[in-house]
């Protein structure tokens, strides 16, 4: 079943603000918030994140019904990588060395932008690609 399109870019744009913020106070809590949702988002799809959940219950009854759909795969995959980002940032916070939670997060944070400011999602390009080289190995 596809998705609402809007979704996953509110999302995004929710994500870029609490991973600026992450990097603005150095809050190893709120990079923690992020994982789990990440992690959320990576199991159940971006409608069990709990941006994806605060889309539907209070954004999408507000701006009315979608008018352009999207598969939920790319999405989900995208929620992998920024977990992945999202937990190489919680090491580097956490244990070392200082660089790394913070260009971790960098990462995270710019991939989010692109997909929050211009419709760009890096992870949903990199699931196609994958797709295609996978598919062409067969």
């Amino acid at each position: 079943m596809d998705i609402d399109a809007r979704g996953p870019r509110f999302g995004a744009a929710v994500t870029t603000a609490v991973l600026a913020a992450v990097l603005i106070t150095g809050s190893v809590w709120l990079l923690v918030w992020q994982t789990l949702s990440f992690a959320l988002g990576a199991a159940g799809g971006v409608g069990r994140s709990p941006y994806g959940r605060l889309f539907r219950k209070a954004v999408r009854p507000r701006i009315g019904p979608p008018t352009e759909f999207e598969s939920p795969e790319p999405p989900r995959f995208a929620q992998a990588v920024g977990l992945v980002f999202a937990l190489i940032g919680l090491v580097g916070y956490a244990w070392g060395p200082l660089w790394l939670g913070p260009a971790a997060t960098g990462c995270a944070l710019a991939a989010a932008f692109l997909n929050a400011a211009f419709g760009y999602c890096l992870g949903c390009e990199m699931f196609l690609l994958v797709r295609r080289l996978t598919a062409r190995a067969e």
